[in-house]
């Protein structure tokens, strides 16, 4: 009855403050895709468009680090010739099953010679 109600008075906030607030969490956004997302789909897409290229003959290294080349191409599977038993050059081929998502790098060819 003495005593008048205290009624809080707005801050008088300045038109779009809001957003301003939310401007620093956008921008980590922003930079975690330009740095760690889009290069990580780049790197994903080249890795597709290499195994959809692979071919009889191409020289690979798997992901497992073994190197070989390749002499059956399927639809999933591949087979790598990683060796000869004996060493000799008419002795019997040792080839592998592989998926194909197994290759890791493919090699210019003649790189096999080389090691």
């Amino acid at each position: 009855m003495f005593i008048s109600n205290a009624y809080a008075q707005g801050a008088g906030a300045a038109p779009g403050g809001e957003w301003i607030g939310f401007l620093p969490i956008i921008l980590m956004f922003v930079v975690l895709y330009f740095l760690m997302i889009r290069p990580q789909m780049k790197r994903a897409k080249e890795h597709r468009e290499m195994v959809e290229a692979l071919k009889k003959g191409d020289e690979v290294v798997t992901s497992g680090g073994m190197a070989g080349r390749i002499t059956k191409v399927g639809e999933q599977y591949l087979t790598v010739e990683v060796g000869r038993m004996g060493g000799k050059e008419g002795s019997q081929p040792v080839e592998v099953k592989m998926q194909k998502a197994a290759v890791q790098t493919l090699l210019p060819n003649g790189t096999l010679k080389d090691i």
